[in-house]
Order: structure tokens, then sequence, then C-alpha cells
């Protein structure tokens, strides 16, 4: 299936309960009341429909009772739309909405095959119930999607791991315990740590992590915390990370998913509105969206003309 043909869906994905600071429930709706959908029209997309996925407060639940519940609402909203051949953005929300996304995407894609996921954070969000001193959910999505970790995370649709170690790729990781290390490095995932982005370049590191993830898989997709972009660009975000990737480098690389028609989606995480003094980190957010889901038409200067209001 082209995905780079096909009409963009939206789905806000607010839930703050999966982290300490629950702030991050309120990103998605503050950046489309900022303009964000004619931000994306203007950069040539076609948004066909937005929908709204939203976590039920806490009360008497668990904490992780409710992340699980929010999730299995994602995963189904999310394979519907991806069945339905529509590219997709999902608009987080604290980082345990990856559970639910790239689960209801495995799950869509499972018929014609694997998914293949670039991870972009600050973190390894690798951690399970067992291995997390904080026991918030938005430290353990990628243990999950690789199928380690609490049943009700793992589980979705009925089937464990819905990330293949192989398909599978961190970049910008700075922040991290060794216990998460430990489990990514035993199951063989490719983790390029910030020190050789720093060296390398962030464009070359998202290029082998393109070509790795779409190797052998039926689609693929991009899952970008905000906390992996350096502070001065996003600095309203969950647990923002000194020294990250610069804006200017993540959005020239995302780029490339542009020209491959097996991109399936793009995932932004962890951006707080009620931190974002002056709006910087939404626009940040839109220079990024702009980057990997605009068209030919207007998305260099569009991208461009967003990055530079943010600076």
């Amino acid at each position: 299936m082209d995905y780079a043909t096909r009409r963009l869906q939206i789905i806000s994905a607010e839930i703050g309960e999966g982290a300490v600071d629950g702030g991050c429930k309120y990103g998605a709706r503050a950046l489309l009341d900022a303009g964000f959908v004619q931000a994306l029209t203007d950069a040539g997309c076609e948004v066909q429909a937005l929908a709204k996925v939203t976590s039920a407060p806490l009360r008497a639940r668990d904490r992780m009772d409710t992340v699980a519940r929010f999730n299995r609402a994602l995963a189904e909203a999310v394979a519907h739309r991806v069945r339905s051949g529509t590219q997709l953005l999902v608009l987080g929300g604290d980082h345990s909405c990856a559970i639910g996304t790239w689960s209801g995407v495995a799950q869509a894609l499972s018929p014609q095959g694997r998914l293949g996921l670039i991870w972009v954070d600050a973190h390894l969000d690798a951690h399970t119930p067992d291995s997390s001193e904080s026991k918030a959910p938005h430290g353990m999505p990628l243990a999950a999607l690789l199928g380690h970790g609490s049943a009700a995370f793992t589980g979705l649709f009925g089937w464990s791991g819905k990330i293949a170690p192989a398909h599978l790729v961190v970049i910008g990781a700075r922040s991290y315990e060794s216990a998460e290390r430990q489990l990514l490095e035993t199951l063989g995932v490719r983790v390029i740590y910030m020190e050789e982005v720093a060296r390398r370049g962030f464009a070359a590191c998202f290029a082998e992590a393109q070509a790795t993830v779409s190797a052998g898989c039926a689609g693929w997709g991009v899952s970008f915390d905000l906390d992996g972009l350096d502070p001065d660009d996003a600095p309203a975000t969950g647990t923002p990370v000194a020294q990250g990737i610069s804006l200017a480098q993540a959005s020239a690389a995302l780029r490339r998913c542009r020209n491959d028609p097996r991109f399936v989606g793009l995932e932004i995480a962890e951006y707080n509105p009620l931190k974002d003094y002056g709006g910087k980190t939404a626009r940040a957010v839109q220079a990024l969206a702009v980057s990997g889901l605009g068209r030919e038409l207007g998305i260099q200067a569009g991208s461009e003309a967003l990055i530079a209001r943010s600076l």
C-alpha cells in the first residue's frame, strides 16, 4: 500500500496519567487550537479526519489499569485507520500512548508482514514494572512493544511482540537506567546513543535507521518523543534532557519519510503546553510534522518558516 499518496488522519492521544507530570495530556488539544491542521494543509497535506482518544481520570483505578484501558482504545482506533489506507499522525500525550499507537499499526499490518519502527527519544523507555523505580508507564512502552512487561500492555489483540528487535532502531538516547540498556542489548536492538548522533550527524543516523526498519517489513513508522530534541529548541516536554538533537537536523532528516511508500505514519509525544511559554515547542512540533508528512509542494518553505519562527 502506498501511504505516501494517501490522505492524512490525525488522532489526538490524550493521556497524561502515564507520567508523573500529567500536563502532556493537553498537548494535542493545544496544538489543534493553535492552527496545527492549517500548517499541514499549507504544506500540501490533505487532512481527511480528526479523531480523539482520551484517558479516564485515575480516581479509584490504579495507573497501570488506566493506561492499559486507554491504549486498548487507541490501538483499535489506529488499526481501523491504517486498514483504511490513510496515513497516520498521532499527537500524544505522554509516551505511554506508543503502546496503543504501534500495537494498532502492527495489528493492521500483520496480514502483510511486520512493522518497523524508528524511536527518537532521550530515554530508552524500556523499563518493565519490575525494573522501574518510579513505576511510571511512560517509561515502559518500548519494552511492552517488544513483548516485555505487563500482560495488559504486551498482549493487545491477543499477541505479544508487536515489534521484532531487528526491526527497531532507537536514536538519541542519553538518559536511561542500566536495566533498560541491558534488556535492549540482550535483545539485540540497535541503539544509536546521543554521542554517536553528535559524531555522525542525525541525518546519517536516521538514514541508517530507515534502511534497517524498512527492510523486510510491510510498513514502518517514527515515534518521536520531543525530549529527543535539544531543550533549546523544544523546552516544553515531559522530561527535557540537555544536549539533544537540533530541530533543524531532525526536520531535515524527517523529509526522508515522504519518499518511502511504506511509511505508515508519525507519532509525536510528550508535548506539555502548560510549560510552553511563547509557543516555541508547539512550533517545533509543527515543523517536525510538516517535514515528515508534507508533500513536495510547499513542504520545504513551510517547514523552514516554522523552524525560523521557533528559534
